[in-house]
């Protein structure tokens, strides 16, 4: 028997649209993440980018368990001396709702330029519009 090997060329990539409103943020970005590596189709190839397009609407509808909002912190630095930032995800999600979703599905994702093509693959929306009509997604239900 042979073992068989998945080229680029074999990869078809599909769209799907998941909704964010009343999902829990760990749980939502899990399953996101598995669909952007491709590890929900049979011919899953660890070294390649196998995975498909994922569009998430409704990311400031997203919602947490216990005391998150306040008690979870993003930090990041400015580069200069002294310049560690931080914000709450209460705060992040008032004015940035997508980069909860985001950050929560790269932290998911494996930390190389494998990973960082992966996440370029996800498109996150606040509302619930978004403009990839075009490419007919299908709905994701969780």
């Amino acid at each position: 028997m042979r073992t068989y090997s998945t080229k680029a060329s074999d990869i078809e990539r599909e769209w799907w649209v998941v909704d964010a409103s009343g999902q829990t943020l760990g749980r939502l970005a899990t399953r996101i993440a598995t669909i952007l590596r491709g590890k929900h189709k049979p011919e899953y190839t660890p070294h390649m980018d196998c995975g498909d397009h994922v569009i998430v609407i409704n990311a400031d509808k997203i919602r947490v368990t216990g005391r998150k909002l306040d008690q979870k912190v993003y930090y990041w630095h400015s580069g200069y001396p002294g310049g560690l930032k931080s914000i709450s995800l209460r705060d992040q999600l008032r004015q940035h709702p997508t980069r909860v979703i985001e950050a929560a599905v790269r932290g998911m994702l494996p930390k190389n330029r494998l990973g960082r093509r992966m996440i370029k693959k996800l498109k996150v929306y606040a509302s619930d519009t978004h403009p990839h009509q075009a490419q007919q997604p299908k709905v994701l239900e969780l």
